[in-house]
């Protein structure tokens, strides 16, 4: 048969709840602070990955459409000054093409006087000619 000695018994259990108090206040108490401070930078670390990771995002966005609204003012610059020169492409043809026009127009108008001149002197030696020729053949002065 069991005897159990009370205060035996008595003081196992207090020194049992004196040990569970002690290790209580002397480990378990700064492990759990430990663990709680861990647990709080962790989480701040992960809130503050979190906000960076928003404003690179934020930031991404931002930038690729910064570089959107870049390249469509670039292609509405390019196609302005494309169409500006080819504006002025037209106009220097047209100045061409009139002075070239011009200059036909004068050469042509040279050539007809220089034509009328010659069939003038032609003319003239013609009658000449033909004068010289008459009095040969007739043997005589018109």
């Amino acid at each position: 048969m069991l005897n159990v000695d009370y205060i035996s018994l008595s003081i196992q259990i207090a020194n049992f709840l004196l040990l569970i108090f002690l290790l209580n206040i002397i480990v378990y108490r700064p492990i759990r602070n430990i663990l709680g401070k861990r647990k709080e930078e962790m989480s701040s670390a992960e809130d503050l990955t979190q906000t960076l990771t928003q404003k690179t995002a934020q930031g991404s966005l931002a930038l690729e459409a910064h570089i959107t609204d870049t390249r469509k003012q670039g292609y509405k610059e390019r196609d302005a000054l494309k169409s500006e020169g080819n504006q002025e492409e037209e106009r220097l043809l047209k100045d061409t093409y009139s002075l070239v026009q011009d200059k036909i127009d004068k050469a042509r108008k040279e050539l007809e006087e220089a034509k009328l001149r010659a069939r003038d002197s032609l003319q003239a030696e013609v009658k000449g000619f033909s004068v010289n020729l008459v009095e040969k053949i007739l043997g005589r002065g018109i």
